[in-house]
């Protein structure tokens, strides 16, 4: 792919430097160091949303945890509740 300024009709000594004759800098160099500068800045909004979403994860693995381990115990107390009553009812229709 050609750039604007790059290859033929460039005068020697400022090629790839837009009129800053041998200056060391290029435009080249500056949409690099802006490029890089961009990524940076995305790449610090993602790692910092990962972590985020890294603590909402274990915060709401914590909530799950502890509605299973109430819906278990909730769970036995309604079976033992009603073995309980089923009991009791047997018992009852047998003494009548």
């Amino acid at each position: 792919m050609r750039r604007a300024g790059l290859g033929e009709g460039v005068p020697p000594g400022s090629y790839g430097n837009y009129g800053y004759a041998n200056s060391g800098y290029s435009a080249c160099e500056e949409e690099n160091e802006r490029l890089t500068e961009s990524l940076r800045s995305k790449v610090t909004a993602i790692k910092s949303l990962s972590i985020e979403i890294g603590h909402e994860v274990k915060t709401q693995n914590k909530l799950l945890s502890e509605m299973v381990s109430g819906y278990v115990f909730k769970k036995f107390d309604l079976i033992f509740a009603n073995n309980k009553i089923s009991t009791f009812i047997h018992f009852e229709i047998q003494r009548s």
